[in-house]
């Protein structure tokens, strides 16, 4: 029988927030694989947890992977951690993930915080909808590339972001989604010196200007103003003469009163003017 693959959630910050469980599968497991073994070591430290620990990051999940495999084919209990929050989110995790499910090793999460989920909630931003992106391509222009993609969306987006490229990409934000769209820029969460700062994009860039990015940050940006989506759609169709809409709609196959129906709903105007123009024609 194969041993089991635990996705095992670590405090972001504060120490205080890990979870019993959390503890328990720490002690227990055979082996507990971390991004960064220092940085776990730390954590195991505080708890007074003895356990064997050692590395699975970027750059040696390919040759270690194996490995890891056939531990857990042999019934070993393997508990992975990143270097805080959750594992597989922006980090390797995901792909030793994917070859247990391939292999059918058992995969189970023991949860714990995430720094996406607490910048949001934080954020003051609208959190019904919302899209979590990871790092944004270091690359200017695939990085305007992605902006491109993702300015017009109404939902609010999720980035993480490096202290030192923090300055390029809010710049890339300002020129592709535009300098007034509201972002909140969240880091040291759950520790003493928290911080949330809430800025127009333009004024996000002034203020870095004068003070030093430190820290990894969680960024937050506002979703397009669903009324300006739909004044824009609107205008579109306004530019449009109504035969060519009608027959934009005629040539996917509606029939002449969903056509109608329709053209009145793009144009923000009664059914009875539509029917009206058409009737005369």
């Amino acid at each position: 029988m194969s041993g089991i693959l635990y996705l095992t959630g670590t405090p972001i910050g504060n120490l205080e927030d890990i979870s019993y469980r959390c503890i328990r599968i720490l002690t227990e497991a055979d082996l507990v694989l971390a991004e960064d073994t220092r940085q776990t070591q730390k954590l195991l430290n505080h708890y007074q947890i003895k356990n064997k620990l050692t590395s699975y990051h970027e750059h040696n999940k390919d040759e270690k992977q194996d490995h890891i495999i056939n531990l857990l084919l042999s019934g070993k209990n393997i508990a992975l951690v990143t270097d805080a929050g959750m594992p597989g989110i922006s980090d390797p995790g995901e792909d030793l993930a994917r070859a247990c499910r391939a292999n059918g090793i058992t995969v189970t999460t023991v949860p714990g915080p995430t720094a996406l989920v607490s910048g949001l909630i934080l954020s003051g931003q609208c959190l019904k909808e919302f899209l979590f992106l990871g790092f944004l391509p270091a690359d200017k222009k695939l990085k305007e590339q992605k902006l491109e993609e993702l300015k017009d969306l109404p939902y609010t987006l999720i980035f993480y972001e490096a202290p030192h490229k923090l300055n390029k990409t809010l710049a890339a934000m300002a020129k592709v989604i535009g300098s007034n769209r509201q972002i909140s820029l969240t880091r040291e969460l759950t520790k003493k010196y928290e911080e949330v700062l809430c800025f127009s994009l333009e004024e996000a860039i002034s203020y870095f200007q004068d003070n030093q990015p430190r820290g990894e940050y969680v960024l937050i940006l506002a979703g397009k103003d669903r009324q300006q989506i739909e004044d824009e759609v609107r205008v579109g169709w306004e530019n449009m003469s109504w035969q060519e809409h009608y027959h934009f709609y005629l040539e996917q196959g509606l029939e002449d009163k969903q056509i109608l129906k329709q053209m009145a709903k793009d144009r923000g105007i009664g059914k009875r003017e539509v029917y009206q123009y058409f009737h005369k024609k």
